[in-house]
């Protein structure tokens, strides 16, 4: 990938910290709102890996999720905190890696807070059901691919760029450290 970037006329590389990288994270996760939430222990028919809605992203950059508390990914982060997750919000741009820390809560408030009728088909209790958990993941770093100017622009650059032969890619990626 050196050499695509090597010969890109534009800066493309854009490391983000802080506040920046938190902007950045709640854009792309905007975007998405499911990612495939990724446990360090690979459990069961699931692999620790599946998918998961984000109901959240804080002013700090947490990114909340209800699960169920007897869930695969419950029962793995009792063992081992420590996730990923993956996102991806079109075709060709908004996608994200994060790694961070899980905390597992019963919090009726945030629960609440979290809560939309839609999920009733998960907690058929409603939100009240005993099962309903949080998961605050706390991320620490992460890196993401996206365009600069949108789909439209990037595709038209990438148009004229192989029309002419030279790489005119619009895409901007960098290392988060929240």
């Amino acid at each position: 990938m050196n050499s695509i970037n090597e010969n890109q006329p534009e800066q493309n590389k854009d490391d983000l910290q802080g506040k920046a990288a938190v902007a950045k994270i709640r854009e792309l996760v905007g975007y998405a709102k499911n990612c495939f939430f990724c446990t360090t222990v690979p459990n069961g028919e699931t692999g620790g890996t599946r998918p998961m809605n984000v109901r959240k992203v804080d002013d700090d950059g947490n990114l909340w999720f209800l699960s169920a508390s007897d869930s695969h990914q419950n029962q793995e982060l009792a063992h081992d905190p420590s996730v990923k997750l993956l996102f991806q919000g079109a075709p060709n741009s908004d996608f994200l890696s994060l790694t961070g820390r899980a905390t597992v809560t019963t919090d009726r408030a945030k629960i609440e807070e979290l809560w939309e009728p839609i999920l009733k088909t998960w907690f058929t209790g409603g939100k009240d059901d005993p099962r309903i958990t949080v998961i605050r993941v706390t991320p620490t770093d992460g890196y993401y691919w996206d365009t600069k100017h949108g789909s439209a622009v990037a595709y038209v650059k990438m148009l004229i760029g192989a029309a002419v032969g030279k790489t005119l890619d619009d895409s901007i990626e960098g290392k988060l450290k929240v």
